[in-house]
Parts: structure tokens; C-alpha cells; sequence
């Protein structure tokens, strides 16, 4: 079963009468059982792609394209998304009692929510907690489980490891290639192109509002990206992560 976007572009009516359009002819498909990334600079367009396939944007937005799943339109309850902040939560609701809801809204029967945590890493303690009782890395686990809750089969994680130190972000991304492994689609949206190809199948580079590339992920590695972006970003990234890497090193 294969989710598909095509030609996906969104502008925004301005008061004056006159138009912006931040995203412009976005391609991108994603399967069960495999990871795909969606990357680029800040204000590139990645957040607002989840926006737009989750039907998040303001009323004065103009989404064009196509959104299908196994040829038909894509239907409510087959996508859920993680968003990349923690007050997408209910700060005066216990994150057990979130999960609960989140399932409830999408017509799922009640879950096991430590059976829920668990699966993410999460102890069952973080059912009775407040969002701003979370670390960093658990409000990510908290995050990525409310979407999973609906029972969705396709999940947009967007800028799953942004604040994070190393380690954890290591775990969140392993934590969603095994999402992946159980059968999931999913699209991480990150800024953190090194771990994302760790586990993606392919990659989509956004500059600009505009799609430059899709690559399988070893044509990072093996330096067989063919847009001067793609490389530049690429480049760029890895000797980011290789100098940190070297000064945090012990002497």
C-alpha cells in the first residue's frame, strides 16, 4: 500500500489581494515498512508539506496537488502526525489521559497505555505525568505515541530529534526505523540529514520551497548526489557532525 503526493504546492491569500506560495511541485511516495526523509534549510517548506497533507494550514491557504493512497484519496485516520513541539500537547492533561483521547477521537478502542509506553521506552510512571514533567526525549517518545494512538498506518514525524543531545536522537531515529520494521510508513521531516539517511530508504531535498532531489540514501554516502544543493547539504552536515564529533572527544 503506497501513500502518494504529487505535485503538492501551497500558496497563501494576503490581505492585499496578492498571493505567496512557499511550496511549489512536491513528488513523494512512501510505502508500509519503509522510512523516507524530507530535508532542507530553515524555511525551506518541510514543516508546512506536514501541515498541508494533515490539513493543519489557516484558512487562507490554497493547497494544490494530489494525495492518494493505493490510487485513492487519501481518507481520514490513514495519517497522523508527530509534531516536532511539545505544546502540541495539553499541558493541563496527563499523558496517559492524551493517549487515550487521541485514540478515542480516531474511533480506536481504548488502549493499553502502558502497553503504548512501553513500546516507545517510555516507564508506565509517564502515564500519570504533564507534559512539562518530560524530558526532551521523552516528550518526543510522547509525541510519537498520541499519533500512533489513532491507528494510523502512515506517520509524519516532524524534526523528531530537534533539541536533543546525540544519544537520545540516536534512539528516537532507531525508534522509528522500528516503527517502520512493524509495518508503519514513515516520513521524518529533519534537519538532521546524517541520521536520517542512518535509516531512510530515500530522501527528498527541498530548497527554497522547491524540490531539487530525491535520492536513494547511499548516494549520500557514496557521493552520487546530482544537484549542487543536495551535495552542498550534504557536505555541509557531515563535517558539522565530524567537528563536534573530534571536539567532544576525550583527550
Amino acid at each position: 500500500m503506497m501513500l502518494r503526493v504529487t505535485a503538492l504546492s501551497v500558496r497563501f491569500r494576503h490581505h492585499d489581494g496578492g498571493y505567496s506560495q512557499p511550496l511549489t511541485g512536491l513528488d513523494l511516495t512512501l510505502s508500509r515498512g519503509e522510512v523516507v526523509g524530507l530535508v532542507g534549510g530553515s524555511g525551506a517548506g518541510k514543516s508546512l508539506v506536514a501541515e498541508a497533507l494533515m490539513g493543519l494550514l489557516p484558512r487562507n491557504a490554497e493547497v494544490s496537488g494530489q494525495i492518494t493512497l493505493a490510487g485513492l484519496p487519501l481518507a481520514p485516520g490513514q495519517l497522523a502526525l508527530a509534531p516536532q513541539g511539545i505544546d502540541a500537547l495539553d499541558p493541563l492533561t496527563r499523558l496517559g489521559a492524551q493517549i487515550s483521547r487521541f485514540a478515542r477521537l480516531a474511533g480506536q478502542p481504548p488502549p493499553d497505555v502502558c502497553a503504548a509506553l512501553a513500546r516507545l521506552g517510555l516507564p508506565e510512571e509517564a502515564a500519570r505525568a504533564f507534559p512539562h514533567q518530560l524530558s526532551g526525549g521523552m516528550a518526543k517518545r510522547a509525541l510519537i505515541a498520541t499519533a500512533l494512538a489513532t491507528g494510523a498506518p502512515f506517520l509524519i514525524a516532524d524534526e523528531p530529534t530537534l533539541g536533543l543531545d546525540p544519544e537520545t536522537a540516536d534512539r528516537i531515529m532507531e525508534l522509528l526505523a522500528g516503527l517502520a520494521a512493524e509495518g508503519h510508513g514513515v516520513c521524518v521531516i529533519s534537519h538532521d540529514l546524517p541520521r536520517l539517511v542512518a535509516i531512510a530508504e530515500r530522501v527528498t531535498i527541498l530548497q527554497e520551497g522547491r524540490m531539487v532531489e530525491t535520492a536513494p540514501a547511499e548516494a549520500f554516502t557514496a557521493h552520487r548526489l546530482t544537484h549542487p544543493f543536495s551535495r552542498a547539504l550534504w557536505e555541509a552536515q557531515t563535517w558539522a557532525a565530524q567537528t563536534w564529533s573530534e571536539e567532544a572527544a576525550p583527550c
